[in-house]
């Protein structure tokens, strides 16, 4: 979009060179290339405001592919650029070229000295990955950004990355011991510290030269550095010259912050520190943000090991937020401006108990008194986290176009100007019409900003450069530094010959030049940039668009419509995390892009605004882009900014089948509510087809059924027994309730509902017995139509579900549920069927099993009499949707009622099965490897006797399919458990 056309002898031309590039990378290396207009799309872009469409990408397996790759695309002129998690803010791991993705397979453990402290790893290896390996010897890597769970450390050594507690441990250049990579056309060297006799250089003799070379240059520019380089901790801009002027430098430290415009990274090796035995948090809450901003110097004062911003926009956004709302209730009192979060670290837990103590004494002295809360315990300190390490994501929730965007992001400057210099920057804000998120470093005087505009309006754009330069000259001012920890990119480039001055800016050229005299490596980051305005460059270009406004069968209206709602993305990544939650299944199992929310985010924004092509949307790639994702709703709770890929999903099928047909599979699955009861009546003729392999087979032929996948048994029925009953039945107080069977539950396993009925009937309640008002056939949540994108269909049962179930609602009754599927498509997509206040009211009374029971339990309403188990172990796996609502708690409460019963939570993901996924042909091994990445190894390691929970139909199937375990809904452990009535 916005680019000239090129004249057709030059196309012709490239695309010549294009097939012969990829061919002789296709032959040349052992990992994948792609070149396909889809995955090309995915990596056009990181967490920046920018997108550039690379010619292709490499997902390397070992350094011998990023060798060839770099000499191949050297033939052919192509530039490379070397990416780790995407998750950059200012857009260093995109360009025109070669993207060489590193995370996916080139992330191993090379060397590892569990005495020493000494750690060497690929680069596409992920920080968290890495500190849970070493943690067990006591070990942990202390620079920890808040993208800790899906950063690599070749990303971080690229940018110079600092993490929270940098106050005390430094930033990557202080734990860098030393770097294996290779040069512009392939050539190997490594880098590291100098001695007496050694020269930090290894490798070739171009390398020792160049070693001398650049010790020279830094020595020429001795007086000019120790002028311009700001004396802050927090600098990353430009090239470390200032590391080779020291009295043993470590060459190594060269490469670090260099984004990848030197050398290719292949190998990092890390100075470990031991973990702190203790950790206690001080959560300080101030009336007004510059009050917070004077304090800090005197909270740095007394010694903690971080002191971080959470700013009112957090505050007030992150309480909106389900997955943060218990968290900010948890520490903060009454309504603070803004909160302070001083971490005090170390073996003497007395000891840093007295530094709350002063911290508090500290606030009083400055007219806050008692105005700390106090977070010793481990797992609150760790919600705390999350939510700190969430801002960024929990700011950019924000709906509408206008977003808080990155370019001044982290700023640093010293603390006795902070409250200055964020005053300053407010009266900027201001004065250009828009106003500042701030949070973050508070400890070292960087926290990260971001103005709130509209990146599709050309004004807006015009806005951002105003306030970059302005903000620019406030730096200088204040002695600080432009580039505080994420990097130059192309936000920040064109602002290193004005911070660091001309003469600095050559010598950087010379640096560039001496290692990539060709410009190969990442062109137009550091020197010579890009222009951080050209919105050729930008995500939402000129004249960007939804191309053809799609009728949507689906109310999107909350995100502005369901361009908007694609949009909410703003490629942090948190989906990429590799463990705790459950976001993302299908990425954790197979660590392709394309099967991770972020990657399907971008796919359906390019499709819906024409940049892959005016089929796009509806096209083969993008279904494939979408087979993986099961709708586990993880990302519903977990993606901060509320990307709701599962019902994206489901607007997607609509229109695809809609054009292309609706295979059988999908039919069979999508009809079961109706024809169940007829099913149930054929059972003996319809189970035939586990017991003969002939008849198994021929299912996966006809219907892409796997035959290594057994299927549900069908049985008798449960049917309501007893008279249908009335709305004026309905007394009105909490004992009036409605048992919703679900189609899975009646179908296959009757004895959960007729369990729960006599759970229920124990405790008190009244079952009323609920008939749709035309025909018999039973409630259906449309849960299965919805599944294959069947909306119509879909609304059809809801609208009928809803005119059975209101009146007896009205007059007071509550529903009742056991499948989580089903009873929550009330709370989520009836809403979006058939937007309005009865699906509102419906939503409101409707609770799966254990939400009413522990609900009821806990009002004393209800007493529920049960028996003592004797010590037996329950091991609890929590459906999706479950985790997706935050209603995993019930189960456990419900539970852990039963005397005698040790619950155990089993932390795992998705377990594969996902309704229909797990049935598929196509899709049995990615449904196994969900599995297997933690729930089977679990329960592999459970005792004979102990029990297996699991409330989701799917889940217990593929617990025993895959084990042969025995899994039991929580209402058949609890009627087991019932004290008989004499």
């Amino acid at each position: 979009m916005g680019a000239t056309p090129e004249p057709a002898t030059s196309q012709r031309a490239a695309a010549r060179n294009d097939a012969g590039l990829t061919r002789r990378l296709a032959e040349a290396l052992q990992g994948e290339v792609r070149f396909d207009a889809f995955t090309r799309g995915r990596y056009a872009t990181d967490a920046s405001i920018y997108q550039i469409v690379p010619a292709g990408v490499v997902f390397p397996r070992n350094g011998a592919d990023i060798a060839a790759t770099l000499k191949i695309a050297a033939e052919h002129g192509v530039p490379v650029i070397l990416r780790g998690g995407g998750t950059s803010q200012n857009g260093q791991p995109i360009g025109r070229g070669l993207v060489v993705d590193c995370s996916r397979h080139f992330n191993g453990v090379l060397a590892y000295d569990a005495e020493g402290g000494t750690v060497t790893v690929e680069p596409g290896m992920v920080l968290e990955r890495l500190n849970t390996r070493v943690k067990a010897d006591g070990w942990f890597f202390p620079v920890e950004p808040s993208t800790a769970t899906r950063c690599t450390i070749g990303g971080m050594a690229g940018n110079n990355s600092c993490g929270a507690r940098s106050l005390r441990f430094g930033k990557m250049s202080d734990n860098v011991l030393g770097m294996e990579a290779l040069f512009h056309d392939g050539e190997p060297f490594g880098f590291g510290l100098t001695g007496n006799e050694a020269s930090g250089a290894t490798g070739s003799p171009r390398a020792e030269d160049l070693a001398r070379r650049m010790r020279a240059l830094a020595e020429s520019e001795r007086a000019e550095i120790l002028r311009m380089y700001p004396q802050v901790q927090r600098r990353v801009g430009g090239y470390n010259l200032d590391a080779l002027i020291e009295a043993r430098p470590n060459l190594a430290h060269l490469l670090v912050g260099s984004e990848g415009t030197l050398a290719a990274t292949t190998s990092v090796t890390l100075k470990l520190s031991r973990l702190p035995t203790h950790r206690v948090m001080g959560v300080c809450h101030f009336p007004s943000f510059r009050a917070a901003m004077e304090t800090t110097r005197a909270i740095v004062d007394l010694n903690p090991v971080a002191v971080e911003l959470v700013d009112n926009n957090v505050l007030v956004l992150g309480a909106d937020i389900p997955l943060f709302r218990t968290t900010l209730a948890d520490i903060t009192r009454g309504k603070p401006n803004c909160l302070l979060l001083a971490e005090f670290a170390g073996d003497d837990r007395d000891a840093l108990m007295r530094d709350l103590k002063r911290l508090d004494a500290c606030m009083g002295d400055h007219g806050f008194p008692d105005a700390v809360v106090e977070v010793p315990e481990p797992a609150r300190q760790k919600s705390v986290w999350e939510v700190r390490e969430a801002c960024l994501n929990i700011m950019m929730s924000m709906k509408g176009d206008a977003k808080p965007v990155s370019f001044i992001e982290d700023c640093a400057v010293p603390l006795e100007h902070l409250a200055d210099y964020t005053d300053a920057v407010t009266e900027v804000f201001t004065k250009h019409g828009t106003r500042g998120t701030w949070y973050a470093h508070a400890s070292v005087g960087c926290l990260h900003v971001r103005p709130i505009l509209n990146m599709k309006e050309g004004a807006d754009v015009a806005t951002m450069r105003a306030i970059a330069e302005e903000t620019s000259e406030l730096v200088r001012r204040y002695k600080g530094s432009y580039s505080g920890e994420h990097g130059d990119g192309i936000s920040r480039s064109e602002y290193v010959e004005p911070l660091f001055g001309a003469r600095l800016t050559r010598a950087f050229e010379t640096v560039k030049d001496a290692f990539d005299p060709q410009n190969h490596l990442n062109p137009g980051k550091i020197v010579r940039p890009l222009k951080m305005d050209d919105r050729s460059l930008m995500r939402f270009q000129p004249g960007y668009a939804v191309s053809q406004p799609l009728q949507t069968a689906l109310d999107w209206s909350e995100w502005g419509g369901f361009g908007g709602a694609v949009e909410m993305c703003n490629n942090n990544g948190t989906c990429r995390k590799l463990a705790g939650g459950a976001m993302c299944p299908s990425y954790r199992a197979t660590r392709d892009e394309q099967h991770l929310t972020r990657g399907r985010a971008n796919s359906l924004r390019l499709a819906i605004s024409g940049q892959l092509g005016p089929e796009a949307f509806t096209s083969p790639e993008m279904k494939r882009t979408l087979d993986l994702c099961v709708s586990c709703k993880a990302c519903r709770r977990e993606c901060p900014t509320g990307v709701d890929m599962a019902k994206m999903k489901i607007e997607f099928l609509h229109h695809y089948h809609g054009k292309h047909g609706l295979p059988l599979k999908e039919r069979l699955v999508a009809e079961m509510p109706r024809y169940a009861g007829i099913a149930a009546k054929l059972a003996p003729l319809l189970n035939l087809r586990d017991r003969y392999a002939p008849l198994a087979r021929l299912s996966e032929r006809v219907a892409g059924l796997s035959a290594r996948r057994s299927l549900p048994r069908w049985r008798r029925a449960w049917a309501e027994t007893g008279e249908a009953a009335h709305p004026q039945d309905v007394t009105g107080d909490f004992r009036d309730l409605i048992l919703f069977g679900d189609t899975f539950n009646r179908a296959f396993e009757r004895e959960n509902l007729e369990a729960a009925e006599r759970v229920l009937a124990a405790a008190g309640y009244r079952l009323h017995r609920v008939f749709p008002a035309k025909g018999r056939r039973p409630l259906c949540c449309g849960r299965t139509y919805l599944a294959s994108g069947q909306t119509d269909r879909a609304r059809a049962e809801a609208r009928r579900t809803l005119e059975t179930l209101l009146p007896f609602i009205r007059a007071g009754a509550r529903v009742v549920g056991l499948e989580p599927s089903c009873l929550l498509t009330f709370r989520d997509e009836f809403a979006a069927l058939l937007p309005g206040e009865d699906a509102g009211l419906l939503a409101r009374s409707s609770f799966l099993f254990e939400e009413l029971l522990a609900a009821d339990l806990a009002a004393g309403r209800i007493e529920l009499p049960l028996a003592d188990q004797g010590g037996r172990v329950a091991h609890l796996h929590g459906h999706c949707h479950q985790k997706s609502f935050g209603v995993m708690g019930s189960v456990e409460t419900v539970l852990r009622r039963v005397p005698g019963l040790e619950v155990r939570l089993i932390e795992s993901s998705c377990c594969g099965m996902a309704g229909a996924f797990g049935y598929g042909a196509d899709t049995i091994d990615v449904s196994f490897a969900m599995a297997e990445l933690s729930l089977f190894p679990t329960l592999r390691k459970a005792g004979p006797d102990d029990l297996v929970v699991a409330d989701g139909t799917s889940c217990r199937h593929q617990i025993h399919d895959g084990l042969g375990i025995h899994a039991e809904h929580v209402a058949r452990v609890l009627d087991r458990a019932l004290v008989p009535r004499h």
